[in-house]
């Protein structure tokens, strides 16, 4: 049964950031390896942690196809539900690109300053495949990275036992955890695949793992280096994009999963409750959380959680998380749930109110979250698959300084200078250079500028 408790019980721990993933030593070690060793090192650790070690890890173009057309023949509103979710964040994707603009402005006369955003040559996208391998991810990954018009889109995905190999594995036992078949062909999980395809990747590896993101930050004989690396993981995955940042960029570290509700009166139990299973399946760590200032749809809040629980395929990892982790908070007022959002900095963030003055002024006082999700019917599942925006996310309270993954990500603000020597603000700016440098005790940055001005003294 979920907790309810009253917003002055609430632990000073509830607002501290929840990291599941430090301290991993080995992970540490295996990127040596990779490091050192390069593929061999990641035959290693793939014959130790998957189902298939393949002679070669990468994945031909045509079994990515063959993937998405088997997708479209097979299951078409699946196959039609990711285009769906592809176009959306495309277009999503595009727009943010329009907003990051490339300028030059002459701050004073003879001194232009500009600004170009550029794109990174080579991006490494991370798509995990344990027990719910995420086809929504590669979406999510890859087309931000082609609307910031990256060259190359390298996507690192676990190891499957290919069709061909699939007799050979069971007749020796292989194919299994811990018991992998060695020498097979490259594959991966069909619908990843298919995703990939679809979505534009330009190369795909079956390799998974923090010897995945140890590959795509230094390069392999046959998985290249890239610049910058996105997507979740485990906590291997995690603490692994940690230690090669650097290196290469990363998105974020990525925590346990969470969701924050402020409802009132005026929510639909049934769909709020909906909402909190939906966030608590993902993991038994994950945290759902309601804030509400009416006890009365708190305890109908509650029962529906129990009611759904009983139907739901996947009740033993959402109940643990219910029990463990989520909570219903009683609020005296919409400026006291907005607070406590604002303190606990949540990934999802849901206003589960009607249109008007009040959620408008709830809408501006919360500023510290990875998504907004306005009224009843904007659910957080939207936001998860087809909505447009993008569902890798700040966690564990680091909404308070970033958002989430976008194009951004795989742009660089560069800067640039252009003066004419000539004009008073550039003779200016050389004068002020000067004396700047004298004050520093750098006298070769000095005599440069006063160079420019026809002196070196």
């Amino acid at each position: 049964m979920i907790k309810i408790q009253k917003a002055c019980d609430v632990e000073k721990e509830f607002f501290s950031g929840r990291d599941f993933g430090p301290g991993i030593d080995t992970v540490r070690d295996v990127l040596n390896d990779v490091k050192a060793n390069g593929d061999k090192a990641l035959h290693h650790y793939t014959g130790q942690f998957d189902v298939s070690d393949p002679t070669s890890f990468e994945i031909p173009m045509e079994t990515l196809k063959a993937a998405a057309e088997k997708m479209r023949t097979e299951n078409p509103k699946l196959y039609e539900s990711l285009t769906y979710s592809k176009d959306l964040a495309l277009k999503f994707a595009k727009k943010q690109r329009e907003s990051f603009d490339d300028f030059e402005v002459e701050l004073e006369s003879g001194v232009f300053t500009g600004q170009k955003n550029i794109p990174v040559d080579r991006a490494g996208v991370y798509v995990p495949a344990g027990r719910f391998p995420l086809v929504s991810t590669v979406v999510m990954t890859v087309v931000p990275a082609l609307a910031a018009g990256v060259k190359e889109i390298v996507l690192c995905t676990p190891p499957r036992v290919h069709p061909d190999d699939r007799a050979a594995a069971e007749k020796n036992g292989t194919g299994v955890p811990t018991k992998p078949f060695l020498g097979g062909k490259a594959y991966a999980d069909e619908n990843i695949m298919a995703a990939a395809y679809i979505c534009g990747v330009t190369r795909a590896f079956a390799c998974g793992g923090s010897q995945a993101i140890g590959a795509l930050a230094f390069g392999t004989e046959s998985i290249p280096k890239v610049d910058v690396i996105v997507g979740p993981g485990n906590k291997f995955v995690a603490e692994a994009k940690k230690l090669v940042y650097g290196n290469v960029g990363i998105d974020m570290i990525a925590g346990p999963t969470e969701v924050f509700i402020i409802a009132d009166s005026s929510a639909n139990p049934e769909w709020v409750a909906a909402d909190l299973l939906a966030q608590a399946e993902h993991d038994v760590v994950a945290q759902p959380v309601l804030a509400c200032t009416d006890e009365n749809l708190a305890k109908k809040v509650a029962g529906e959680i129990e009611r759904q629980l009983e139907t739901l395929p996947t009740k033993a990892v959402a109940e643990q998380s219910i029990n463990s982790y989520g909570r219903i908070i009683i609020v005296d007022d919409i400026d006291q749930a907005a607070d406590i959002a604002n303190r606990k900095a949540p990934e999802h963030l849901e206003l589960a109110m009607e249109d008007g003055p009040d959620r408008d002024r709830l809408q501006n006082l919360v500023h510290n979250y990875g998504s907004l999700f306005i009224g009843h019917g904007a659910a957080e599942v939207f936001g998860d698959y087809a909505a447009g925006l993008n569902h890798t996310l700040p966690t564990s309270g680091s909404a308070r300084f970033t958002g989430g993954l976008s194009v951004r990500v795989f742009l660089k603000t560069v800067t640039t200078l252009r003066t004419d020597n000539k004009k008073d603000g550039a003779r200016k700016s050389a004068l002020a250079a000067g004396y700047l440098g004298d004050a520093e005790g750098l006298a070769a940055h000095a005599r440069a500028a006063r160079l420019r001005l026809g002196s070196d003294d």
